[in-house]
């Protein structure tokens, strides 16, 4: 792995751990030498991580809708900021961009970003591992209802195993190194 994007809030949500591990997760990367891809922002847990990366040394690259930096939300410290379109083309900008999907807390956006790359990787679009950093137990009610999900016939287990969920980022860094996804989701071998 070479670059990992992370989803996460542009606040900094109410609980001061998460943004603690945004910091620890872009000193992290940059310490691993991962390249950092994520929102281009410089508010809230977006704007910490990339912070805390550049400081320690990492490249970050950020991707943000031209609309957003006309509002002046994007950071501009980046080592590149590719400024798109669309938040469609920003989504598409991230992923061609990143070898794994791992996200912080965050509201609306981060979870309908991370939900599109499990999607893809399911059905056999990108092989790329997806995971979260259940900081205080924040996805601990969104597990339960992919679970859920499972349970009641709408996705194959393999499906909501390939999920990673980490207490922290460098446990959730381990597990990706060892991520084999399961067969796509209409492929002739089922997992």
């Amino acid at each position: 792995m070479k670059s990992i994007c992370i989803f996460c809030g542009s606040a900094p949500g109410a609980d001061p751990r998460f943004l603690d591990e945004a910091v620890r997760c872009g000193t992290v990367l940059a310490q691993a030498g991962l390249t950092l891809v994520y929102g281009g922002g410089k508010v809230g847990l977006m704007g910490a991580v990339a912070d805390a990366a550049l400081a320690a040394g990492g490249e970050v690259l950020g991707v943000m809708p031209e609309d957003l930096v006309n509002q002046e939300i994007a950071h501009r410290g980046l080592t590149e900021l590719h400024v798109v379109r669309s938040m469609h083309e920003r989504k598409l900008k991230m992923a061609e961009l990143s070898d794994g999907f791992l996200c912080l807390p965050g509201g609306p956006g981060t979870f309908e970003e991370i939900f599109e790359q499990w999607t893809w990787a399911l059905l056999g679009i990108h092989a790329k591992p997806c995971g979260f950093v259940n900081v205080a137990g924040y996805y601990d009610p969104m597990r339960k209802t992919i679970q859920h999900m499972a349970d009641n016939g709408f996705i194959g287990q393999p499906y909501v195993d390939m999920l990673v969920y980490a207490d922290s980022t460098e446990a959730a860094l381990e597990a990706f190194g060892g991520y084999a996804p399961p067969p796509p989701k209409w492929s002739t071998t089922k997992p």
